[in-house]
Parts: C-alpha cells; structure tokens; sequence
C-alpha cells in the first residue's frame, strides 16, 4: 500500500538544488537591472484584507485566492495571487507624499486556487516594477525597455513584445465604430477568440478590419492608421510608435490590437514579452489605474520560474573541500575570492560525491 502522506497538493512542487540555484541567479539578475535604473524595493506581506486587494485593482478576481477568516480581525484575508494591487495599495497610503513619479520593484510568492491547463502552476515566483504617477508614452517606453533589458540580463534570447491596445473596443464603439452598450462584450469576446463569423453575428462586422491588423509592428500599424481615418486612435498609435522607437533592435515588435486575455485592468496599452525556450509568455505589463486613488501607473510582471528553466543555467560553483585541521585564514580567504568550501566532518568522506571540485592544499585550492 503506498503512503501519499507526503505528496504535494496539485500545481505544488519543490525546488531542489539546481532548480532554486537558476531562479536564484535569475531573481538577482533581474532586481539588479531595476535597482541600477532606480527601482527601490518593497515587500509587501504575502496576506492581506480580502476587500483591500479586491478595491485596488479593477478586474482582480479575489474568488481565485485563498481566503480565510482572520481569528484577530474576523475579517476576512485572501493569500495574493498578484502582487501589483499591493504596490498600488503603498503607493496610495504609506508612499503617498513621495515625489513622483514614483518607481518601486518587487519580488515574491503568489498562489492560485486553480491554475489553467495550458500552465498547471498554483505557486509562481513574481518579479516586477511599478512607475507610478506618471501616464505618457515615455514612462511606458521606459517600462517595456526596462523588462526587456531584465530578460536580456536573465540570460534570455529571442525576446519579443507584443503591443495591444485593452480599450480599443470601448474607444471605437463611442464614435468612430458605433455599438450598442449591449454589443460592447460581446464584440471584444468575438475579437478575443479571432473569430470573424461571432464578430458579425455580434453586430461587429465594422471590426472585422481588426483581425488583419496584427502581425509585424509596422506592417500592423500601417493597417490601424488606415483603420483610424477619423483620428480616433491617433494619439493611441503616436504613442505606440514612440515606445517603439524605445525599444529599437533589442526585441522584436508585433501588435496585436484588440488582444484582451491577461489584460483585464490595463487601461491604453498592454504588452507581453516572450523569449526563446520559455514556455507561453515570460511576462507581461502595461498602463493602468491605481484602484481608490485612481493614480495613472504603468508596469510589468515577469514570471520566474518559467524564465529560469529557459535562461542560460547557472553556472557551477567553484568548491573547495577544507581537510581536518584546516587553516581558517585560507578558508576565509578563498570565500572571499567567491569560492565555495566544504568542511570534512569525517575520514571517510568523498570530497567529489559532496559536490566539491578542488581540495585545500599546501594552503591553495588545487583541482581534484
């Protein structure tokens, strides 16, 4: 009879050595790059109010956390699945009379009751920065450059950012490409699908032009400038060129304007990052408004777990085994040097089933 006392929950699993030794090196990496272009960190806690995370993120869906009733309060918490609502919460309270704009970075555990099959996942690791107080195309512009130069130090090739535009439906339907406010949903779910069938049925046959305006960046943007003859999305599409014009050859740029999944509390402009070797998108981001301070932000979130299996491994540490009797001197010195050390507990010990490459001798670190 098998014992499954110590299996894990569905979506769970641990990391062993190799595995947190790559999201490690991936995790400094990457805060490192928003640190060096002024990103001060913060950790949030991993609980909060349910109604607090609920109130600061239009489209944040808190019957997809773990909640429970706190026995101090006995009001009830949620276990974060996203950390952004939590950077919006200390920037509209305890940050609220720092200057802006205001950058702050993050990085830290998120869980999901249910993950989607296509990313099984319930535990992921989230990164991210936040630019807060300013909404033009420049901050946004810094914002996409800023993630794709963390993938880049993260050891990732072939990145690529997809543009869209998440109220592009609400904007054409008020004057440009009238809808019913009934028609409204329905239409953006028929684009979403890139169904053309659904978006007549639904009354959106004036969108149908949508579906070809994605694909390559200019080759997609000169389709929406002929789309936008009556200037509705002009300072939309002037914007989307000058983040661009940002990024330049660091990454590959498409557009897919009417794309929504993922997207649910952006305001003008979303973006989704991919590289190679990583499994669906290694990050996404974009504009938005800080629930209860209606405060403009902008920023992205990179997923960890998935960048670290596909970046370029870490590399292995240099380690040296320290004999019985070893000087203490020369040991501090080499981990000062970086080296790694392991001190024998036992004559029968094997320096190279422990994992070490070289062993002290004659005061110097010589290859096993």
């Amino acid at each position: 009879m098998t014992d499954n006392t110590d299996l894990l929950p569905e979506g769970l699993e641990d990391r062993l050595p190799a595995s947190a030794a790559r999201i490690t090196t991936t995790m400094r990496a990457c805060l490192d790059v928003l640190g060096s272009h002024g990103y001060d960190r913060v950790r949030p806690p991993l609980l909060e109010f349910e109604g607090s995370l609920a109130r600061r993120m239009e489209g944040l869906k808190t019957r997809s956390m773990f909640r429970f009733v706190d026995p101090s309060s006995l009001r009830t918490l949620a276990l974060r699945s996203d950390i952004t609502p939590q950077i919006g919460r200390i920037a509209s309270t305890s940050m609220a009379d720092a200057p802006r704009p205001l950058r702050l970075a993050y990085c830290g555990d998120t869980a999901l009751i249910r993950a989607s099959q296509l990313d099984p996942a319930r535990e992921r690791l989230q990164l991210g920065a936040e630019l807060i107080g300013a909404d033009t195309a420049a901050a946004a512009g810094e914002i996409v450059a800023l993630s794709v130069r963390a993938l880049q130090v993260a050891g990732l090739t072939g990145i690529s950012v997809d543009f869209t535009l998440p109220d592009l439906v609400d904007t054409l339907a008020e004057k440009a490409l009238p809808l019913e406010p009934d028609q409204v949903e329905a239409v953006r779910r028929e684009l979403d699908t890139k169904d053309a069938g659904g978006l007549k049925a639904a009354g959106g046959e004036a969108y149908l032009q949508l579906l070809y305006a994605t694909g390559p960046f200019e080759e997609a943007m000169a389709n929406m400038r002929d789309i936008d003859a009556g200037g509705a999305l002009k300072s939309r599409l002037d914007a989307l060129e000058v983040i661009a014009a940002r990024i330049g050859d660091s990454a590959r740029i498409t557009l897919d304007p009417s794309e929504r999944h993922g997207f649910e509390y952006q305001s003008w402009f979303g973006f989704t990052l991919y590289a190679n070797d990583v499994r669906g998108a290694a990050g996404r981001g974009g504009t938005y408004r800080i629930g209860g301070s209606d405060e403009a932000a902008t920023g992205f979130s990179l997923y960890v777990d998935a960048i670290a299996e596909a970046a370029q491994g870490a590399e292995s540490p240099r380690t040296v085994y320290l004999p019985l009797g070893f000087s203490e001197s020369k040991a501090r010195r080499l981990r000062s040097e970086g080296w790694r050390t392991i001190e024998q507990l036992s004559p029968d010990e094997d320096p190279a089933a422990l994992g070490c490459t070289h062993v002290l001798a004659d005061g110097e670190a010589r290859p096993l």
